[in-house]
């Protein structure tokens, strides 16, 4: 994980790097449920994994993806980004945990979304650093607040 550009000290990345954080321990969490066979327990971590992802995904790919992808250089990254999403998102949304193979989908899917994580983090928010105008991070940081209503007018 990167740490030497500064992105890390831009509220709104500082953001999209907390929520990466709680999908992770939520998805690690229901990895471990699986190894002990506890559906019930991973069912719902990877509910709530959904839940998070959903919000999380409509703050990236309407405020810092969109206004991104207007630029050739990112727009093919970007679009491979959120192909992957929708792939997750459907997995989840489809899962069934009675299913070995499911189950195997979703510890490869956890695997992958810790690679797909970096693409963002050592990829995509270094280079907004001197992608972005103000104007593109006000446009940002507009998209994730719609999409987290809940946290307030203080937050990025």
């Amino acid at each position: 994980m990167c740490h030497y550009c500064g992105c890390r000290d831009i509220p709104l990345i500082k953001e999209f790097i907390a929520e990466h954080e709680s999908v992770t321990d939520l998805a690690g969490d229901a990895v471990r449920a699986l190894e002990r066979d506890d559906t019930v327990r991973a069912a719902e971590l990877l509910r709530r994994m959904a839940g998070e992802l959903d919000v999380h995904w409509r703050g990236e790919e309407n405020g810092l993806f969109a206004v991104m992808r207007r630029d050739e250089e990112y727009r093919a990254y970007i679009e491979a980004l959120e192909v992957e999403h929708r792939e997750l998102a459907e997995l989840l949304a489809t899962v069934d945990l009675a299913d070995a193979d499911d189950r195997a989908k979703v510890v490869a899917a956890v695997d992958e979304l810790h690679h797909h994580i970096a693409k963002e983090e050592d990829g995509l928010f270094p280079a907004s650093l001197t992608a972005l105008t103000g104007e593109e991070w006000n446009a940002s940081m507009a998209a994730w607040r719609e999409a987290h209503p809940q946290a307030g007018p203080e937050a990025p």
